[in-house]
């Protein structure tokens, strides 16, 4: 087994009526602590690296860890450039080895984001790699990128129909009212402009900002068209809180073994909640 593109994954998902969770990624640890829970539950699944996690630990180590835990569980991963803004960026990556790759123009005009996804996207077909893009803003904080309220606006649905006609992208990441990081109170979500999105758009969409969205409000975006379900800070607060917690019940402790284990057995229980909420237990290729 080793490093796949995402269309096989959200091609089938989309057949089948479930999402492919999408995990960010950080270092070892939370590579192995979501492996552990995916491979366990068979379920496929998506690492997905920001630009910032690669200048925190290589590309080169990353991809070479990823390698060898799709070895050790013996199942396919995508190994998934989340939110890249540069195309020689994602072509250095891709030459890597990469086979799926966001491209994130969702800052540009409708027309100058159709430019780059689309050079994106020739390149990245020429090699087998699978191409998401965004149309519409998401706010919140998402790595180095911060989008604050008044900035974000939804996916319009016959722009949408015409940017997957012009781009050729592989899936695309829609901005239906969730944010980046947590909320201060319920998302409202508009299910409606998602219904109307997936009927002029066949190919797979993507929640982005999946992080405390109620249970309900995920399954019910799935049941619309989401093929791809992206979560990031629950995850990251979940390893944070239980490694504080270690060590204050464990003052004197010292040894990352113990305290990390903490922190990677907390993100595993966020991580099988929202394999269970994708539907995706069992769905391994």
């Amino acid at each position: 087994m080793g490093i796949i593109s995402t269309k096989y994954l959200l091609q089938s998902a989309q057949a089948g009526g479930y999402a492919i969770p999408a995990f960010n990624i950080h270092n070892a640890e939370t590579i192995q602590a979501i492996l552990e829970v995916c491979s366990e539950m068979r379920s496929p699944v998506i690492l997905a690296g920001t630009p910032g996690t690669f200048k925190h630990i290589g590309f080169t180590e990353i991809y070479a860890l990823c390698s060898a835990f799709a070895t050790r569980y013996n199942m396919p991963l995508a190994l998934h450039l989340d939110h890249h803004e540069s195309l020689d960026d994602i072509r250095r990556k891709v030459n890597a080895g990469v086979r799926s790759a966001m491209i994130d123009g969702s800052s540009l005009k409708f027309s100058d984001n159709v430019s780059l996804v689309k050079s994106v996207v020739d390149f990245c077909h020429a090699n087998d790699c699978s191409v998401e893009a965004e149309l519409g803003r998401l706010g919140g904080l998402e790595d180095d990128m911060h989008v604050d309220e008044e900035s974000a606006f939804l996916t319009d649905t016959e722009e949408a129909r015409r940017f997957v006609e012009l781009t050729g992208v592989d899936s695309l990441a829609v901005a239906i009212g969730t944010a980046h990081g947590l909320y201060t109170k319920r998302p409202k979500i508009d299910f409606q402009r998602l219904e109307e999105i997936r009927q002029v758009v066949d190919v797979p969409l993507v929640l982005h900002g999946a992080s405390d969205v109620p249970d309900d409000d995920v399954r019910r975006t799935i049941a619309l068209g989401v093929c791809k379900v992206n979560v990031a800070t629950e995850l990251k607060i979940a390893f944070a809180e239980a490694v504080k917690t270690w060590f204050a019940d464990n003052p004197q402790g010292n040894d990352p073994r113990y305290y990390l284990r903490a922190g990677m057995d907390a993100m595993k229980d966020v991580v099988r909640s929202k394999v269970i909420v994708c539907g995706a237990e069992g769905k391994a290729i």
